[in-house]
């Protein structure tokens, strides 16, 4: 262990109902000074709602939780910053509508202090995104940035506070290989200076990477602890789904006629988000198309082109053989385009609305939900218990407010949502992240079911290994421009990464100059 033998967070005995549901069942957990716990689960076992508890979001219904020798109290965010708790929320916490130094500074100085002190605040921003290479621009608004961008926000705005204890929930879902692997050797510089970590991901090979100690939740129970180097990735597989992860079988496809192409298609850049530069690319019945690329590339105007969310400047849509000239998010799915969301709380969901509502969200106007004019509540609320069960989403039921499910069960109803339409074309952008590993197996498994009965799937990912296991074929975006299709097995991760960091294209240039 790289820690002090000081103790500086002890959770005792929490226990944490929401109806009958049991989200934490008498969970005890301690940290030491300068270490890193990992904490791990399935989707719905309880990790963030035992962080939330201890940084203040929620009050639990029995237990308490202690941070260097001083009990909390209960439910008060407040207190656990002051105390030196930070938190990097797995779902953001901005408020589009200021800069990202508003944003980083607002809780710890009043707006006016921020106004008058903005220089300063400016500089330690800048000195924090240079030395975590977390980069991002401090006057820009957040409203205005891509959701990686938004993730870097959320951890400076942790960092600016100077933390002694931080939890990171799914940090690095949104970062590249390499920004998590810069963020790692930063971290290990400051955990060795004694800030401690509780630190959540279900990406396995980082937990090995970074933690010390491993503790496992199943349904809300602490199962198991055990040290870092005592276990390995299959081990830790097992105890968070208590049976082994078995990844699914995939066979070679079988593509046929594009069913959507952009020929020569561009849009016009959004602030600081790029448009497409005359993108060329077909999706083929019973083919996965993969598109690989670090965050804010131009993976958002190529899914809002496919989503009938804009309508290209230059070049043609092609559905089927049929040039479109008009275009919208109503002709999209009235034409089987379905679509699993990069942000399932901002464009997937409506956090109010329960789940039988969001269910229906992109077909209530639709038999059998709709008939002549009248909603079928009962038929809806069927169509919605048919996928909490057939898609395994932990929930107390369809009358639930799905603001209230983890992530991963609320990707796991966008999923089921989307794919119960039998959709001729799915848009799945960044379908797995913030996932478990049984989860992931499963959205991939549902994924190659669909292209095997003959719908053109495009994969949006920022993870290499996704696109290169998955895909049929993949192509690279950077700054708008799409690469050449490549055929499965025929680049390594380098050669991509190469595609990916822009060289590819020039080299492509200087080629046919």
């Amino acid at each position: 262990m790289s820690g002090t033998n000081e103790v500086v967070l002890h959770l005792a005995a929490i226990t944490k109902r929401f109806g009958k549901l049991v989200a934490n069942d008498a969970i005890s957990l301690t940290l030491h000074r300068g270490e890193v716990v990992a904490l791990l689960g399935e989707n719905g076992a309880g990790k963030t709602t035992l962080m939330n508890i201890l940084f203040g979001g929620y009050t639990a219904d029995s237990g308490s939780v202690e941070v260097f020798g001083q009990t909390l109290p209960p439910g008060n965010s407040r207190a656990a910053l002051d105390a030196g708790v930070g938190m990097v929320h797995q779902h953001f916490t901005l408020a589009d509508n200021l800069t990202v130094l508003e944003n980083i500074a607002l809780g710890v100085q009043s707006l006016k202090s921020v106004r008058l002190r903005k220089s300063e605040i400016y500089n330690k921003i800048r000195s924090l995104s240079d030395e975590f290479n977390l980069k991002v621009d401090p006057s820009a608004r957040v409203g205005s940035l891509t959701v990686g961008e938004r993730q870097r926000v959320e951890i400076l705005k942790a960092l600016y506070r100077d933390v002694k204890i931080l939890i990171l929930d799914e940090p690095t879902a949104v970062l590249t290989p390499q920004e998590a692997d810069d963020l790692f050797a930063t971290l290990r510089l400051a955990i060795a200076n004694g800030l401690s970590i509780i630190f959540i991901s279900h990406k396995l090979h980082e937990v090995m990477a970074i933690s010390d100690r491993v503790a496992v939740l199943r349904h809300g129970k602490l199962v198991a602890e055990t040290k870092t180097a005592d276990t390995d990735k299959n081990a830790l597989s097992s105890l968070m789904m208590g049976t082994a992860a078995k990844a699914p079988d995939i066979a070679v496809s079988n593509p046929g006629k594009p069913l959507l192409s952009l020929k020569n298609v561009s849009t016009p850049s959004i602030a600081n988000m790029p448009g497409l530069k005359s993108v060329s690319l077909e999706l083929k019945a019973g083919q996965i198309v993969g598109l690989a690329g670090v965050s804010g590339n131009g993976q958002a105007a190529l899914a809002d082109v496919v989503g009938g969310m804009r309508m290209p400047s230059q070049g043609v849509l092609v559905l089927g053989d049929i040039p479109l000239k008009q275009w919208s998010p109503r002709i999209a799915v009235q034409n089987g385009i379905a679509r699993i969301p990069e942000d399932r709380h901002k464009t997937g969901t409506i956090g109010d609305f329960d789940l039988t509502e969001n269910t229906i969200l992109e077909g209530y106007s639709n038999a059998p939900f709709s008939k002549g004019g009248w909603m079928s509540w009962s038929k809806a609320r069927a169509f919605a218990t048919d996928i909490i069960q057939k898609y395994d989403v932990r929930c107390p039921g369809p009358d639930t407010r799905i603001r209230v499910l983890s992530g991963g069960n609320m990707q796991k109803l966008i999923l089921g949502r989307v794919l119960e339409a039998d959709p001729q074309i799915v848009l799945a952008n960044q379908p797995v992240r913030g996932l478990d590993i049984g989860a992931v197996h499963y959205v991939h498994s549902q994924l190659l079911a669909a292209r095997d009965r003959g719908a053109a799937v495009l994969l949006i990912s920022e993870d290499l290994d996704e696109i290169m296991g998955l895909s049929d074929v993949i192509h690279v975006i950077s700054g708008g421009r799409l690469s050449p299709p490549f055929a499965r097995g025929t680049m390594t991760p380098s050669e991509l990464g190469i595609w990916m960091a822009g060289q590819g294209f020039d080299a492509q240039v200087a080629h046919a100059s």
